[in-house]
């Protein structure tokens, strides 16, 4: 820059000195020198004028041909738009290929802009949310008036706190035959992009097999009520054959075992099923939780000391029900997988996060492998200790569904021999206070 500062100084100095030069030859140096610094005005000038024009025309064609200062300035100005170009170019180039490729894609894509609005969509979202080409520029939430989706979007794109990371799930648009899942994701300022999946087929196998499990699990009631009616009759009546005892004992604790087992698949059938979050009890923490340990010390035999510490008193507001089955499964699994005389301890607090129910034991304790899998339906991580104690398998897995339907969540620590704790988190919004002095 400033090389070309000097050198069109030097032009100038040089018209300059000529003009003056003739000037004095003829006599009217001064006249002159005006003369030729007009001309060298007007030579600016006309080259800017020319450089105006083409950024005027839209920079069609070759740049204009300027020299001095001018000249630089336009062959500066022309390859920077010629790199200009060249970028461009790359970068049509890549998005071509990005579109190509979520073009080919089963999932929809749809990029969002404006915080909510449509800025560009795959053919696939366009067909599953059924998008025209005029829809771009319009709110996502015109199209996908789901109030779900719309909290969902809204806790995503930063509108609100997040309290279901999880994709939604909802019937398309215009089609409750079939069924989406979506879920937002957010970058950049006000920028987000929606992955919508057709999961209806996967939900359609899911309705499947809870309608099978409950309906089988339904149809088995009366022929286990039966069977363990007449076994109940003929080991009161003294009438059968000595040898006839074990048997029939058998027989009768393995009904147990299966009405047991039948009545925590129904519980999960109606857990799968009905409307999440829709128990508005409010429930005491210290009442279900003197509850809950008045059933573990029977199940127990004061064979356990299992003590009780709610640090601060709050009501849930959920189903009654389905907290006390979520409560009575973790004090009952302590019970039945320490040894005998080992502690067992129920502890309520409360702070920023939320309140926290935690039963605490001095069992066996659990491989930490085996933890992620702990909720899922008949896992065992002990198969011959569970069924000597009774355990249906189910447990866990029902505790995870009363937990989704309150917002709450569970984590579980544990070391091998040395026990373990398992604690049920749930959100403040879920619970009251109760003030010391009301009590």
């Amino acid at each position: 820059m400033l090389d070309r500062s000097i050198g069109e100084l030097s032009r100038f100095i040089i018209i300059a000195l000529g003009t003056t030069i003739l000037g004095f030859a003829s006599g009217h140096w001064w006249l002159a020198l005006c003369a030729g610094l007009a001309a060298y005005v007007f030579w600016l000038l006309w080259q800017q004028n020319q450089f105006d024009r083409w950024l005027a025309n839209g920079r069609r064609g070759p740049a204009p041909t300027n020299f001095g200062v001018w000249g630089d300035i336009t062959d500066d100005f022309y390859r920077m738009q010629r790199r200009h170009r060249r970028e461009k170019q790359k970068l049509h180039a890549m998005l071509r290929r990005v579109q190509d490729s979520t073009s080919a894609l089963r999932e929809g894509i749809v990029a969002l802009e404006d915080e909510g609005n449509l800025a560009w969509w795959n053919p696939a979202a366009g067909q599953m949310l059924r998008l025209q080409g005029d829809d771009a520029g319009q709110p996502l939430v015109n199209f996908v008036r789901d109030p779900r989706f719309v909290e969902h979007m809204y806790e995503r794109m930063g509108g609100g706190k997040e309290t279901n990371p999880q994709p939604i799930t909802l019937p398309a648009p215009g089609d409750d035959t079939r069924i989406l899942q979506m879920e937002v994701t957010r970058f950049g300022q006000d920028e987000a992009l929606v992955i919508v999946r057709d999961i209806t087929r996967l939900h359609n196998l899911e309705q499947m097999r809870r309608d099978f499990v409950a309906n089988v699990s339904h149809e088995l009631r009366t022929p286990l009520t039966v069977i363990a009616g007449y076994l109940e009759t003929l080991q009161a009546s003294g009438q059968a054959p000595r040898n006839w005892e074990r048997p029939l004992g058998q027989m009768s604790d393995q009904t147990v075992r299966m009405t047991s087992l039948v009545n925590d698949l129904l519980l999960l059938a109606r857990l799968e099923t009905s409307e999440r979050d829709s128990g508005r009890d409010r429930v005491s923490v210290r009442e279900l939780m003197e509850r809950v340990a008045g059933e573990a010390r029977s199940l127990s035999g004061e064979r356990h000391e299992i003590s009780v510490a709610c640090e601060e008193d709050c009501t849930i507001t959920g189903d009654a029900g389905e907290l006390h089955s979520a409560f009575a499964n973790l004090a009952f699994n302590a019970v039945k997988y320490s040894p005998d005389g080992g502690p067992i301890e129920m502890r309520w607090h409360t702070d920023g996060n939320g309140g926290h129910f935690s039963v605490k034991d001095a069992g066996i304790g659990i491989d930490p492998m085996h933890i992620p899998r702990l909720t899922e339906r008949f896992y065992r991580v002990d198969a011959g200790r569970s069924r000597e104690s009774g355990g249906t398998g189910l447990g866990l897995a029902i505790v995870k569904h009363v937990l989704l339907r309150h917002s709450a969540n569970m984590t579980v620590t544990s070391v091998p021999g040395r026990g373990s704790t398992f604690t049920l988190n749930f959100p403040t919004q879920k619970l009251t206070q109760t003030s010391s002095e009301a009590s």
